[in-house]
């Protein structure tokens, strides 16, 4: 029962709690509804529509080390959906309790599945 008078217990639930709105309010931004940011495997299945993958990579992520070049890929389009530079995806891989944040309550557009597609010039 000493666990819930240790502070960093109260602060790990704050931490979640605040890290399930700026969730929340990504996917809201990309037009998904934002209660899907708290159900498990269908979470990650709006995020792949919103950076514009197929749902199947969700069965990619259960092999081992896959997952994690698999998760670079996401985070890193959903940098581009929001118009953010590969920079910002190593914050969102390294730092995502600050990052999503920035994402969720900053100034940032959802631009579309992977951001703006490049013009061809003739």
């Amino acid at each position: 029962m000493d666990y819930f008078f240790n502070p960093f217990f109260f602060g790990s639930i704050i931490l979640g709690i605040f890290l399930i709105v700026a969730q929340w309010m990504v996917y809201e931004k990309a037009g998904k509804p934002g209660w899907a940011c708290i159900i498990p495997f269908y979470n990650f299945i709006v995020l792949l529509e919103i950076v514009g993958k197929p749902w199947w990579w969700l069965l990619l992520m259960l092999i081992p080390v896959v997952n994690i070049v698999l998760a670079i890929i996401v985070y890193h389009n959903l940098s581009l959906s929001f118009g953010k530079t590969a920079g910002f995806t190593v914050g969102l891989i390294l730092l995502s309790f600050i990052f999503f944040p920035i994402l969720a309550f900053g100034e940032a557009k959802y631009l579309g599945p992977g951001g703006p597609k490049p013009v061809n010039q003739v």
